[in-house]
């Protein structure tokens, strides 16, 4: 799994690695909810709508902050996403 450097909350504090939720990937605050999900989600969408229908609990402000952190941290939750991706497919 890559390693998540940054430990500290995005400058709007939505966006946080803790090293105690799932690994220190970064995760909406107050949820178990990855940025890469959210990505991938917005990736096979494009639609910002349809990410808020497949995570009711994570408001309209909350995607944004994660789409703009992905923007900023590209290489990295890019390596996160093939590194689950390849996971998931070697599970089955």
């Amino acid at each position: 799994m890559a390693q998540v450097t940054e430990n500290k909350p995005s400058k709007r504090g939505r966006i946080v690695c803790d090293p105690r939720v799932l690994g220190g990937e970064p995760t909406i605050r107050g949820t178990r909810v990855p940025v890469s999900s959210i990505v991938v989600e917005w990736q096979l969408t494009g639609d910002e709508q349809q990410v808020a229908r497949a995570f009711p609990r994570i408001d309209l402000d909350a995607i944004r902050e994660a789409l703009v952190y992905y923007e900023s941290h590209r290489a990295e939750l890019d390596r996160l996403i093939e590194e689950n991706e390849e996971a998931a497919s070697r599970a089955f």
